[in-house]
This record gives C-alpha cells, structure tokens and sequence, in this order.
C-alpha cells in the first residue's frame, strides 16, 4: 500500500496469495541463509538487526513495495520500563514495579515467562541498540503508563520515542521506506512529539515557535523539491529509518514485493525456510536457524475481524490506519505448521477512535485521535446526545466506553467529538487544523460539523437536542480548570499531559461557551492486533501441545500481546516488539 492509498478504505483486502501447506517442501532451494525474516516493522528489523549482529546471515522479505510496516506509521514510542535513556534523566523505577503493575493490567492473562523475558531483556534491548546501531532515543519523562495510580504504576518515564533521523543516511534506499500515515502529517511534513509539536501549537504565539516552524517548512519544501519527500525523519517513520539503516550496514538484505506464501517444513515437523513469491515466479529460500513471523497482525483481515472483534459483525464497522497488506498472512503461515494462536484475549487488538477523512479524490483516510480529547473545551458525546466517558483517558479505553454507551443502537459504534470557537482555533481537533489555517475545507467535505448554538449543533449531527444541551450546560458549570465530577477528566497525570498546562488548576477542564459549536465523528479503528500466535519466552511458536516449534518464531503483532488484552502505556507495541525480536536474534545466534 502506497501513501496515496486510503486506510481502511479496504478492509476486505487479501494476500496476494493465501498460504498453502508445505507441499513446496520438495523443491529446491534457490538459496539458503541463516534466517529468513517475514516483514520489516520494528520486530522483524529488530531481530535481523541483532541476528546479523551475532553474524548470521539474514534475508528480510517485504510483501509490500514499501518496508517499515505499521511502524513506519506509528508514533515511534516504545514502553520499557527501567530504560537507560529515562535512568539517566534521574527516572527511579524497578523492574518488581512494573511486574506489579503488569499482572494488574492483565489480570487473569498474566503470562509470568513471557513478561519477565521482556521486563529483563527491555533495557538490555535499549541499551544494545543504542550502543551498537543507529537507532536512538528520546525520553518521555512526564508522559505517564496510561493507568498511573494502578498498583506499579509510573507517573512518567517508561516510554522513550525514536529520535528524529536524517532520511539522507539511507541513500537510495530512502525511496523505499513507507511514507507515514498522511492524515497526520502536515502538507506532508513530520511533526514530532514533544516540544517540536508544541512548536506548532504556539506558532502565532511566539517569535521563537514561529521562527521553528518557518525553517521546517522551508527545509521540508526543499526536500520536497529535490528528494520527492521530507528527509527529516520523525516518530515511528524515524524508527524504521533507523532500524532499516542498521540493518543495511550489517549485511541483511531486504526483498520488497516478496510476500511469504508458504512455509517448508521437514519429515519432524521442524520450520526449515519459506515460499517466497518474487517478480511473478515462487522461490524458495531455505533457513538453517529459523523463520521469523513478523507480518504485522491481522487489521485489514475482514473474516478474523468478523469473528474476533464485536463491534465489526461484517467486519467492516472498523477502520483501520495499518498497512492494506496486514491482512494476517503470518497468523495463517503459523497455522499450516501446526501453531496455535490465543484469541482468548478480552480485547483482540489496541482499539483506538479514528474519524474518517474525506479526499478529494473520493477516497477515505483514516485520522486516530491520540491528544486532542483531553484538551479543555473538548467533551465527548454518545448518539444519545450524553457524555460516556473521561475523554482524557487512554484510546484504549475510550473505545472500550464508546462500544458500551453504543451497545443496543444501530449501526456502527460512533461518538462526536464536541468543540467550542475558542478551542477548535487554539488546538484543533482530528484532522481540522488550529488557527491561522482556515477550517472552510473541513466544513466543506463535511469532516467538521458547525453550529451556531447547541441545539443547531444537535440538529447538525443526529443527536437529541434536549439531551445534547442539557450535557453540554452541565459540563460548562464545572468552570475553568475546575473538577469533572461525572467523570474526573483531568484526575491523573495522563489526562494532564495531554491537557493545556496554560490552564488552571484542571489543564482538562474549559466551559464549552463561545459559539459556534463543532463537532467530528469518530468510530473504532485500532493501532494493532492484540490476538496472535502463542509463543514462549524465547517468541518460539508453540503447537497445540504447548511445545515448540522447531525453527518458527513469531514477533510483533502476528505474536499474541503480553498485555493480556490491555494498553497499559504509550509504547506497548512497539517496545515488546523490538524486545522479542532482539531476544529471538539473540536465540537464533546461540542455537542451532
């Protein structure tokens, strides 16, 4: 999937084949390497990268013409806790900690091995890659575990972003890396997280910010003109950049356009390489050490949608921003060598809301709405016109309250977003831009609602106008930076870093009070699949038997989640999916 095709505008989309069973077993090999990796997200780069560290000899095949996966997409934070970048930021935090707040996250899905692999192995995985690669971080010191008051939790400091990289560093090969999700980019320009992002924020208010943003846009239009793209790589697009770069200087090639369609197998059972499909012919491509599943989950598989996620009973009352080509290619290549997947979990993927934006081209994007909930002056409302939730709180969980509040209406589970003058022109919300941008176009396409009072507003997006009223006048008698009672917006440390510190003492908390009114729709899309296949602590595949599978790993999100169906922490994804992947690197050396 390019750039220019719309996210989850097929959510019914197929592999270019569906994978088969080992019959290809007997053909012969068109050549053979020590690891054979199946996608080129983090996980999958992560364990080449380790793999071809400890000398092996490593192949990456891509299905898509483009590598990075889902990562290239993404936020680029990983949660590790006890991280060397966050340590020496004078961040206090214990392994025993995190254990705590882990089993309380995952409740009865608490998987003991595999969660003290990755809390013993995270920092080890962070420090490696900094000192041996070309991949660094940035900390996150205030920005919290999404659950801070819990039993373990952090009020800041396990979560560490990709550093911003120099696109220039990967040479041609530049050309390849996944373009990031365009809906958040800005005339197609990066913005990172952080004081980069405040930057943007404060543009009309500061020489300094203004100034910032004048050498961004130059510098992105320069790139533009003379490379085809931004060369200042941010987020999760800085951390494919990065891991690919690594990857390169170490030996691993990396095939692109070569989907996995089948997996070999010998007489014992034993994984032995991969059916590859390149230039319209299929190869084979033999493994000493092992085959790696890294093919990014199964988001855009409409039948395990249908079947797994409850508020999708066609499969497509989901939307989601990944790739068109996760469409869980590894989970069925696991399957055919006798692996067994947990779809057990509570929830089976990290749920986020997403509002659809309309192209002129006709197509559908996709635009997850990760900050601008907490802002003052924002308020969330179900089709019955009455709040449902701390918008405050973590996608996750808003999501989680979305579908209850929906349960019983029909059609898709939906909510507005609700907005007032005075907070649309400072922060913006979704996709509609804040001041000076003009946000006709946004009204235009029909993204944005408007109405000049409350019941117009109603009227505007289908909800009751007495209902909506009289939530929105309750909401405004809480008063500047004041308390939420209903539902504690603003109440920990997450809510507040997301929040307006300009605001006081609640940074959550503005009356929504200056007309007109605005409002966005938002429906359920996901930041990746939680359910996956089974594996041990080493991200072995294991049978129905519990035992492993002789030379199948699996990482990433075609790995079943550690988090037992809960999103403790901005990075949860991520950060297990280089750590298994650095541990199956590190396996693969040492084994075989």
């Amino acid at each position: 999937m390019t750039s220019e095709s719309a996210p989850g505008s097929a959510p019914d989309a197929k592999p270019a084949s569906s994978p088969t069973s080992s019959a290809a077993a007997a053909s012969p090999a068109a050549e053979t390497v020590d690891v054979l990796v199946v996608g080129s997200g983090a996980g999958g780069l992560s364990a080449a990268v380790t793999a071809a560290h400890r000398g092996l000899s490593v192949l990456v095949v891509e299905k898509e013409p483009v590598f990075g996966g889902t990562t290239a997409r993404s936020g680029g934070w990983l949660w590790i806790p006890c991280n060397g970048p966050s340590a020496r930021e004078g961040i206090q935090d214990t392994l025993e900690a995190a254990r705590t707040y882990l089993q309380h996250e995952a409740g009865n899905h608490f998987d003991p091995a595999r969660v003290d692999a990755f809390l013993e192995n995270g920092p080890k995985m962070v420090d490696f890659f900094e000192a041996e690669t070309d991949v660094a971080f940035v900390t996150g010191t205030a920005f919290s575990d999404y659950h801070p008051t819990a039993p373990g939790g952090s009020d800041g400091g396990r979560s560490i972003c990709a550093a911003p990289y120099d696109g220039r560093q990967l040479g041609d090969e530049v050309k390849r890396l996944r373009p990031p999700l365009k809906e958040i980019t800005f005339l197609g320009m990066m913005i990172g997280s952080g004081k980069e992002l405040l930057h943007f924020f404060n543009v009309t208010k500061s020489l300094t910010s203004a100034a910032f943003v004048g050498r961004r846009l130059v510098s992105h239009a320069v790139d533009v003109a003379t490379k085809g793209r931004s060369m200042r790589l941010t987020n999760g697009n800085a951390l494919a950049g990065r891991l690919a770069k690594s990857a390169f200087d170490r030996g691993v090639r990396l095939w692109t356009s070569a989907p996995a369609v089948d997996l070999v197998r010998d007489a014992d059972g034993a994984v032995t390489g991969a059916v590859i499909e390149r230039e319209g012919k299929r190869v084979t491509i033999a493994a000493r050490r092992g085959v790696v599943l890294a093919s990014g989950g199964f988001p855009q598989d409409l039948e395990r949608r249908k079947r797994l996620f409850p508020h999708a009973p066609s499969g497509a009352e989901h939307h989601s921003p990944a790739p068109a080509g996760n469409t869980g290619d590894g989970l069925r290549l696991a399957e055919t060598a006798g692996a067994a997947l947990d779809e057990s979990l509570p929830n089976a993927a990290a749920w986020v809301p997403v509002s659809k934006v309309p192209w002129p081209d006709g197509s559908v994007g996709v635009f997850p709405h990760f900050i601008d909930r907490a802002k003052p002056g924002v308020i969330a409302v179900a089709p019955n016109g009455k709040r449902f939730v701390n918008e405050g709180n973590s996608y996750h969980d808003f999501v989680q309250a979305l579908v209850t509040a929906c349960a019983g209406e029909p059609g898709e589970a939906r909510g507005w977003l609700i907005i007032d003058h005075r907070a649309i022109r400072k922060y913006g919300l979704g996709f509609a831009k804040p001041f000076p941008l003009p946000l006709t176009p946004y009204l235009n396409s029909g993204y944005l609602k408007r109405g000049r009072s409350l019941v117009e507003l109603a009227r505007a997006i289908g909800v009751d106008p007495e209902t909506f009223e009289r939530t929105v006048t309750r909401f405004n008698t809480f008063g500047p930076g004041g308390d939420d009672p209903d539902f504690a917006k603003g109440s920990t440390a997450y809510n507040r870093f997301q929040g307006d510190p300009e605001i006081q003492p609640n940074p959550c908390v503005h009356p929504l009070n200056t007309p007109p009114f605005y409002a966005v729709e938002v429906v359920v899309g996901d930041l990746g699949t939680f359910a996956g296949i089974r594996t041990d602590a080493n991200a072995q595949a294991l049978g129905a038997d519990g035992r492993p599978i002789p030379g199948l790993y699996a990482v990433g999100n075609d790995n079943a989640s550690i988090m037992g169906g809960n999103y403790p922490g901005g990075g949860i994804t991520l950060g297990p999916a280089m750590t298994f992947g650095y541990i199956i690197g590190n396996h693969l050396a040492e084994t075989g």
